[in-house]
């Protein structure tokens, strides 16, 4: 991505921003003023890092445990690493933290007087993603999403100083869209983790088996069940599209991007008439530029 300055990072910083780069929109554009853009990259080494420890996603040889505290012997523990983790997000607020990335979090925390509950929230997500695989109604979903992405909303707008409780209650409602949208993109991904987004009552509505999830290709009650939670992540995107209107200038856009990218990746998901199986469905950067103009215009 431009100007983040990945490439003077330490090994164990670069591998976790560059994944930055796959995100649907980027986290932190080039147009945006470069101290927000600095701070914005920590808060995504935070939420990068803790999902690759609840993913098992860490960089091979260990190092993550070790700047941790983690021995070897238990680096594969990835409840003791999330444990780890949070101690060291204490020491950002009280001390001095041991990895590098909550380091650079610490100068971002005490720059925007952030607080620890957003983090302590993605914390709390992959926590509960080592011990819920399954989730039964889609008010189970929302209250996942409250942890794994909401909080992530909210920091940009601490960030960017422009936190209300109006705009907080809509930046839910987009990250909670983005987040359905990940997991429909990621099903197959998902089912190889032995995890299931999808609600257990809507697959049992549309009569899907786990083990039509488990097929090279969808079949019709998958493609209806994966339209009709694409329809609720469209929902969402479209309460929380005000948001964009609500502030000016390059944070504007920004947010557009991110309303933007959700929406072009629900059109590339019904593009492949919802057969999200055989990989994720993603959209061209065609279709995003269109779905900004179309949301900065406040269509949609």
């Amino acid at each position: 991505m431009t100007g983040t300055g990945t490439s003077r990072l330490p090994d164990t910083e670069r591998g976790t921003l560059d994944k930055a780069a796959g995100e649907n929109f980027p986290v932190a554009p080039f147009f945006l003023p470069r101290a927000w853009r600095d701070d914005l990259m920590a808060v995504y080494g935070f939420a990068r890092l803790v999902d690759d420890i609840g993913d098992g996603d860490l960089a091979p040889g260990g190092a993550d445990a070790r700047l941790l505290g983690v021995s070897p012997a238990d680096a594969e523990d990835r409840l003791l690493l999330l444990d780890a983790f949070e101690a060291d997000l204490n020491r950002v607020f009280t001390g001095e933290p041991r990895h590098p990335l909550l380091r650079r979090l610490q100068a971002t925390v005490r720059r925007r007087s952030l607080t620890p509950e957003p983090f302590r929230g993605l914390i709390a997500a992959n926590r509960q993603d080592q011990l819920v695989s399954r989730y039964e109604t889609y008010d189970d979903l929302l209250a996942y999403c409250e942890l794994s992405a909401n909080p992530v909303g909210r920091l940009v707008l601490s960030v960017t100083g422009t936190s209300t409780p109006e705009r907080i209650r809509l930046s839910d409602a987009i990250c909670t869209a983005l987040q359905i949208v990940e997991h429909l993109q990621d099903v197959a991904e998902d089912l190889g983790r032995d995890r299931i987004y999808l609600p257990a009552e809507d697959m049992k509505r549309f009569h899907v088996q786990e083990a039509d999830l488990a097929t090279a290709t969808a079949g019709a009650s998958v493609r209806a069940l994966v339209a009709y939670e694409a329809e609720r992540a469209r929902v969402l995107l479209n309460e929380g599209a005000p948001l964009v209107g609500s502030v000016q200038g390059r944070l504007k856009l920004l947010l557009a991007g991110f309303v933007a990218g959700g929406r072009a990746a629900v059109r590339a998901i019904a593009a492949a008439e919802y057969d999200v199986l055989p990989g994720p469905p993603k959209p061209g950067k065609v279709q995003l530029l269109r779905e900004v103009g179309v949301t900065l215009r406040g269509e949609g």
